[in-house]
């Protein structure tokens, strides 16, 4: 589950990290008080959206008074934003973060992240801050370093040392580096984050380390450990199909193509997308049923599949473990019929029942083409796909 900027930074705060002043605002008018309230002076105004790269897309913007915030405000709320992590749509700015300038020396990078390839927590820092960190990745390797972490031993004093040095911070930096990396620490491990990163971790003229921005991720499965971090989830930044389908026990994830799939298991659905895309098309979903889909299920599969107006063909790919073919047939068929499909289906079944599933759908009389293989379903999906758009 990811956070806003400024939700980010009041559990930063919580943990003993340094933090911006801020205000939140909703309205120019809360936007000028806060901005007043912060001491009139220069502040920035910052748009409240689940996306990074908001500043080269102009929800970032200076204020030199409490008038130019209102101004400046009225300018960023409601604007549609779009930057590399919203999509072409972009996203709508409903707040602003009012925040106290800074007198900034150096701009760094510093970032938790769990590496699951090392069963290690992985402290990632550069001295290229404000920049992508894939960026930076790409362009100069060198300029990253990585220490990792056994979450047995917890952060131990020479690895902080060890960033530190790596970052060119002084003697009395590296003290409060100590406290600032710690606090980083004990969140990541303690709320059950998955990424805590600070971009830029910023110097300032004082000597000060300051998170001038945050971005959390917490791992969903714990959420129900953590009810104040669950109270965070900002509804209007998700997809409402995927808000519907988690209502209902659905993995959904809405993407740009226009084949809408159904699978059961995530490993599947994977390999579904994948072959979609070999074969030439491009999936409009990932959506995964999981082991317990039943009839009702699937239908309610169908109907958000179906709010895609993009999606020109469906595609149903089922290995029957614990879940039998025939019922997941009877749910294709009951869907269908109920819901008006219009658009080509494919089928795939196979294990538990398949041919008992087949048989239901041949007597169905509905237009469904059967697939025998993971290959067949995909080029014969995207073939429909093709067809439908002609």
């Amino acid at each position: 589950m990811n956070v806003h900027e400024y939700q980010a930074k009041q559990v930063l705060s919580a943990f003993g990290v340094a933090v911006p002043q801020g205000r939140l605002a909703t309205t120019p008018a809360e936007a000028e008080e806060a901005a007043r309230a912060l001491g009139g002076e220069v502040v920035v105004v910052k748009a409240q959206v689940h996306a990074g790269g908001r500043g080269k897309a102009g929800g970032i913007k200076l204020a030199k008074s409490s008038s130019e915030a209102k101004r400046v405000a009225s300018e960023i709320l409601g604007m549609r934003l779009r930057t590399p992590q919203t999509g072409a749509d972009g996203k709508v700015v409903r707040k602003v973060w009012v925040e106290a300038g800074s007198r900034i020396a150096r701009e760094l990078y510093l970032g938790i992240v769990l590496d699951r390839a090392a069963e290690s927590l992985a402290i990632i820092a550069s001295t290229e801050g404000g920049m992508e960190i894939e960026e930076v990745a790409a362009r100069s390797p060198e300029k990253i370093l990585t220490v990792a972490v056994d979450p047995t031993q917890g952060l131990l004093p020479y690895q902080v040392r060890r960033v530190g040095f790596g970052l060119g911070l002084d003697a009395a930096q590296q003290e409060k580096l100590a406290s600032f990396l710690g606090g980083l620490y004990r969140l990541f491990v303690e709320k059950d984050a998955s990424q805590v990163e600070i971009n830029p971790l910023v110097v300032t003229q004082s000597g000060d380390l300051v998170a001038l921005d945050a971005k959390l991720n917490f791992d969903d499965n714990a959420l129900y450990r953590h009810p104040d971090v669950a109270a965070l989830h900002d509804p209007d930044e998700e997809d409402p199909r995927e808000l519907e389908a988690r209502k209902i026990d659905l993995a959904y994830v809405g993407l740009d193509g226009d084949i809408g799939c159904m699978v059961n298991g995530a490993g599947l659905a994977m390999a579904t997308l994948d072959m979609i895309q070999y074969c030439g098309g491009k999936p409009a979903n990932f959506l995964d049923a999981g082991g317990g889909a039943d009839k009702e299920k699937v239908k309610e599969a169908f109907k958000i599949i179906l709010r895609d107006e993009k999606v020109r063909a469906i595609l149903v790919n089922i290995f029957g473990g614990i879940v039998r073919c025939d019922l997941i047939a009877e749910g294709v068929v009951a869907a269908a019929g109920e819901l008006g499909v219009k658009v080509p289906l494919v089928v795939r079944l196979q294990g538990t029942n398949a041919a008992e599933g087949r048989a239901i759908l041949a007597k169905s009389g509905l237009d469904i083409t059967p697939a025998e293989t993971l290959g067949e379903a995909g080029a014969r999906a995207v073939a429909a796909a093709r067809g439908a758009k002609q």
